[in-house]
């Protein structure tokens, strides 16, 4: 709201000075905010800015609402127009763009670059809160067989599954991954017991599904994953080595590697669970989640 109240402001004001001096020079002002409304808000509302700007020429030069109209006011009109327009675009295609530099291509999710992003933050947060931050790494049981056996294709689209159901049924407040070719990782700024319950539904959700793969409908139990689960707590006291990036990556790996060694811990122990770590100063407790 203070942006628009901000532009309206200088559309007022660009409108004054074209009134009162309709100097060509004064009119090209009008670019800026049609320009800045465009790339914050979009092809609409840049539209309506060169719009205003429009009218707003006219209601300045009188002789253009008896439409007495003189080539440098038709080009300029015209102008108004395109630079919303192409102002607009290209500040679309700059959001896609980052959007899919971003994004995992196969299963929608965050790339691991921008799921480090994402996790740094959140792990700085959790220690200024002093709350509670807890991983999930989980993969794909018997991925290698379902290649085997089916081709490479059912394979990508069981990962693609997979990431699916993660989409659907991880908080909101949580993020997700695939980081390898059939591995996830999803952050949750929760206490340990609660993200037991959302790795036990992926799991079960996972179990429940019948997928097409391929063109093949499978049953369900046709996929299946092992998860890992670490939680680390900062309401113990226990610092974070300053606020520094630096130290929230450092934090971070170490909470992966806790939540990578009950992945392990998972699929030893028969696949299809989860295995459960809570982090803390100098000691880990693990507990497998029944199913």
């Amino acid at each position: 709201m203070l942006t628009l109240v901000c532009l309206a402001a200088v559309m007022a004001l660009i409108f004054a000075l074209d009134r009162d001096t309709g100097f060509p020079h004064v009119q090209h002002l009008y670019y800026v905010p049609i320009i800045v409304t465009a790339i914050r808000f979009g092809m609409l509302s840049g539209t309506g800015a060169a719009v205003l700007a429009i009218v707003l020429y006219h209601l300045a030069n009188p002789q253009t609402i008896t439409w007495r109209y003189e080539e440098a006011d038709i080009l300029q009109i015209a102008i108004f127009v395109a630079v919303g327009v192409v102002a607009a675009k290209l500040a679309d295609d700059a959001r896609q763009l980052r959007q899919l530099a971003m994004t995992d291509d196969l299963t929608g999710l965050h790339n691991l670059r921008s799921f480090e992003i994402e996790l740094r933050a959140m792990m700085k947060a959790a220690h200024a809160a002093k709350a509670c931050l807890s991983l999930l790494v989980l993969d794909v049981d018997r991925l290698k067989s379902l290649n085997d056996e089916h081709g490479h294709l059912a394979g990508a689209e069981a990962v693609r599954t997979v990431g699916r159901i993660i989409a659907e049924r991880i908080p909101a407040d949580a993020v997700a991954c695939r980081y390898g070719g059939d591995e996830f990782v999803i952050a949750l700024p929760q206490e340990n017991r609660d993200a037991a319950r959302v790795a036990d539904d992926l799991r079960r959700e996972v179990l429940a599904r019948a997928p097409m793969l391929a063109g093949i409908q499978f049953p369900e139990r046709t996929l299946s994953v092992s998860i890992g689960l670490a939680s680390r707590s900062f309401t113990d006291g226990i610092p974070l080595d300053g606020a520094d990036a630096a130290a929230a990556d450092a934090e971070s790996e170490a909470l992966f590697r806790s939540a990578d060694i009950a992945l392990y811990a998972a699929k030893n122990g028969g696949r299809n669970r989860v295995h459960n770590v809570m982090a803390g100063a100098g000691s880990t407790r693990h507990a497998p989640v029944p199913h």
